[in-house]
């Protein structure tokens, strides 16, 4: 009898268990931005953005300290509020949109500072290179009200040299350093 409690004991706890699956964190488009900005003749600061972009978070704790986030920016959608520049640094001199149409991230790390902020470190990968870099993350959570869906907005931050990805290599007037920001809103599915 002792022996049957106790195997049913043991049968009832390994099935008790069960494994997190992991949650998918899909885009808001319409509350999304990914943008930069790069100082130009060392004298101001020239931002733009990428219109067409995707991204999802995938993560089984509910705060995030397990994520995963992949995004995926199509270059020729690149906006400067100037069409004669969009046009250059889609050709050749900078990002050769028409060899590398996309720039990707896949995040390799996602760590939990404290309460709401974090460190992204992935791969970013732009004109054909890859590089590890690393990224701060501020996120807060919520309940969207129509849907009663769990929310996540993410500010991202961080700094990247183009010259580590070979974009604009001939262009000394610019600064190496690009300023990374984006802003973006998911929706738990």
């Amino acid at each position: 009898m002792k022996r049957t409690i106790l195997v049913t004991l043991a049968a009832l706890l390994l099935f008790s268990f069960t494994t997190l699956e992991p949650a998918t964190w899909n885009l808001d488009k319409a509350h999304a931005k990914l943008g930069f900005s790069i100082t130009h003749m060392m004298i101001s600061e020239v931002e733009g953005s990428f219109n067409t972009f995707t991204s999802t978070v995938t993560s089984s704790k509910d705060d995030f300290s397990d994520a995963v986030v992949e995004m995926t920016a199509d270059v020729s959608s690149v906006n400067t509020d100037n069409t004669s520049r969009d046009n250059h640094i889609k050709g050749e001199d900078y990002f050769d949109a028409a060899k590398y149409p996309t720039i990707t991230f896949k995040s390799t790390s996602f760590k939990k500072i404290d309460d709401k902020n974090y460190k992204v470190t992935g791969n970013l990968t732009m004109h054909g290179v890859t590089k590890a870099v690393e990224l701060n993350a501020f996120c807060n959570t919520g309940t969207h009200p129509r849907t009663n869906k769990p929310v996540a907005g993410f500010k991202i931050t961080g700094k990247i040299k183009r010259s580590d990805f070979g974009v604009g290599s001939s262009t000394p007037m610019l600064g190496d350093e690009v300023k990374v920001n984006a802003n973006a809103e998911f929706a738990k599915q």
